[in-house]
């Protein structure tokens, strides 16, 4: 089973690790379109106000043009700890033990504007770039990473579940071939009926990745997911459009 995250536009600052090493990451085949993305973002780190501009950046974050600029040589940590933010609060990656965090190593990859996808445990720097946005001299980066990242989410075994957000799932659709389901939140109400949850659904997410994580099962078929869910307290069913998991909050 492969679980897809999606990043966060915040990250912890930092790092011991080594600087960024591309023959590191997970998706390997995706080394090119990496290159390319580091090599523009550097570029456009070189003139400030055109970054600020392109990144949509305020003053008081104009600091990211430093951390951009730094990109290649700048410290790096587990991606599954750079990020923060709602959905990483609450993984809380770094008070798992070192069996659950070797799941996710194995188990879960980060869908990022810059990298593509990133194994959980893949050592990178912070940086700024979310998937809106263009960088210099390459296309925009849903025509940059779509098809190369379908093409490499192929090597993929067992199901893929996919709990990015719309604008990342663009970024690497998931090969219509594989076995996959996109996860929705949702919350149940009284009298049964569901509805999409937004202000918690981040949360939701995060929980999911932490007990998954936490029990470290083998997952090889939805059903199975279903399955150890639900033994696991957690309400997923199916949802009425093909392809789609319901993960439902009672509040």
């Amino acid at each position: 089973m492969l679980l897809l995250l999606p990043p966060s536009e915040t990250k912890r600052p930092g790092g011991e690790g080594s600087p960024l090493a591309l023959s590191s990451l997970a998706f390997g085949d995706l080394t090119t379109q990496r290159e390319a993305a580091l090599d523009a973002l550097t570029v456009l780190a070189a003139d400030g106000d055109a970054m600020a501009r392109a990144l949509k950046l305020s003053d008081r974050q104009r600091g990211e043009i430093g951390v951009n600029a730094a990109v290649r040589s700048a410290p790096t940590m587990p991606s599954i700890d750079r990020f923060t933010g709602v959905l990483y609060d609450a993984l809380d990656a770094g008070t798992l033990t070192a069996e659950a965090r070797a799941w996710l190593g194995r188990h879960a990859a980060i869908q990022t504007a810059l990298l593509g996808p990133v194994g959980a445990l893949d050592a990178i720097p912070a940086f700024r770039l979310s998937a809106g946005q263009r960088l210099p001299g390459i296309p925009p980066l849903k025509k940059h990473w779509s098809v190369p990242t379908r093409e490499a989410l192929a090597t993929a075994s067992g199901p893929i579940v996919d709990l990015r957000s719309e604008a990342y799932r663009a970024l690497g659709p998931v090969p219509l071939e594989l076995p996959q389901a996109y996860v929705r939140v949702v919350e149940a109400g009284a009298d049964g009926t569901v509805r999409a949850l937004n202000h918690f659904n981040k949360k939701t997410k995060g929980i999911f990745t932490r007990e998954i994580a936490s029990a470290a099962p083998s997952i090889t078929s939805l059903d199975e997911l279903v399955v150890w869910s639900r033994s696991a307290g957690l309400d997923m069913r199916a949802g009425e459009t093909a392809g789609e998991l319901l993960l439902v909050s009672h509040g």
